[in-house]
């Protein structure tokens, strides 16, 4: 028999994604509607051990749905990677009575989640990452919004391009995925797109480059991931020593992509794996991972997710090489 579940709490970890607001604000109000307490952790893993609960009412998640970040705050934790620390982090949810625990984060957290589920935690996973590189999902929190604010900002590179006649290469986030890079390269019609997962060589960036010069466009927009190797101006270096038709201008976009409003997307994406979060926490599924599955918001066992790696997606990589021609 499921036991009785009175009081939660909600904790977001790793780097922030638009659109953990929204989620906190679910689970919350989700929570609170089936009269089970919540404790809101500020700071993550981090906070966990250090045993920083507030308990939280709806009104303490009133008008958060449009911000960007996270108002628990997020923070990486050295102490809880060690069996020590998780101990310290199992002990003051037992000191504040705590019947479960939801983890809105990246692949690092849901990792910390399973260390949780391991000794006997009921935890629930929810999928926040602008990378999108969690398994089990087919999108994660974040994605949506960053995917926009790159989209914007590399239309804003193209127009000064245009007008002084350059290339330019673009870095996005992304450092072991090439999700966010391969994607905007096709929505914005970039000449090429370099991600960690598929090698190039500079002799291949220098000709897709000169090509560009040569059938008469007025500039070239090349966006890589930040993973990729030799570096983005590593790379900017050694194509300008060849002395092609465009100059070449490096624009590293940074945490940019992080902040900002979340999308109409990703603000439904966060609203249905909060609730759900709670519905999964509340029955026999525990353990699991709020996951986008076609249509569906699904139970992921976290034991998958972390044993697993999500792979980059070859149907997109070619059409981005055949419309980029």
């Amino acid at each position: 028999m499921t036991k009785k579940i009175e009081k939660i709490a909600v904790l977001t970890s790793g780097g922030d994604a638009p659109g953990m607001n929204p989620c906190i604000r679910a689970v919350v109000r989700t929570a609170l509607a089936q009269g089970i307490q919540v404790a809101g952790i500020q700071g993550g893993y981090e906070g966990l051990i250090q045993g920083n609960f507030e308990m939280m009412g709806a009104r303490d998640v009133g008008g958060i749905l449009q911000r960007g970040g996270t108002i628990l705050c997020t923070a990486r934790s050295k102490e809880f990677r060690e069996r020590q620390g998780q101990m310290k982090a199992i002990r003051q949810l037992n000191n504040e009575s705590i019947d479960g625990l939801v983890v809105i984060g990246g692949d690092g957290s849901i990792n910390g989640a399973q260390k949780l589920i391991d000794q006997g935690v009921n935890v629930i996973a929810i999928p926040a990452s602008i990378d999108n590189d969690i398994f089990g999902t087919d999108m994660c929190i974040g994605v949506d919004t960053a995917l926009n604010t790159i989209v914007d900002a590399i239309d804003k590179l193209r127009d000064t391009a245009s007008s002084h006649n350059r290339a330019f290469l673009v870095e996005t986030m992304g450092r072991l995925s090439g999700y966010l890079a391969i994607h905007a390269g096709i929505v914005v019609g970039a000449e090429m797109v370099l991600i960690p997962e598929i090698p190039f060589t500079v002799d291949e960036i220098a000709s897709v480059v000169d090509h560009a010069y040569l059938r008469g466009k007025n500039h070239a927009i090349i966006v890589a991931a930040e993973g990729v190797k030799p570096s983005v101006n590593e790379l900017a270096a050694m194509i300008e020593e060849r002395k092609l038709g465009f100059h070449l201008r490096v624009s590293i976009l940074g945490h940019i992509q992080r902040g900002g409003r979340p999308t109409a997307f990703d603000r439904m994406l966060a609203s249905r794996m909060g609730y759900k979060a709670v519905e999964f926490i509340t029955s026999e599924q525990q353990g699991v991972m709020t996951g986008l599955v076609g249509s569906i918001i699904a139970p992921v066992p976290i034991s998958d997710v972390v044993s697993r790696k999500k792979s980059v997606n070859m149907d997109y990589i070619e059409m981005a090489r055949q419309l980029a021609k």
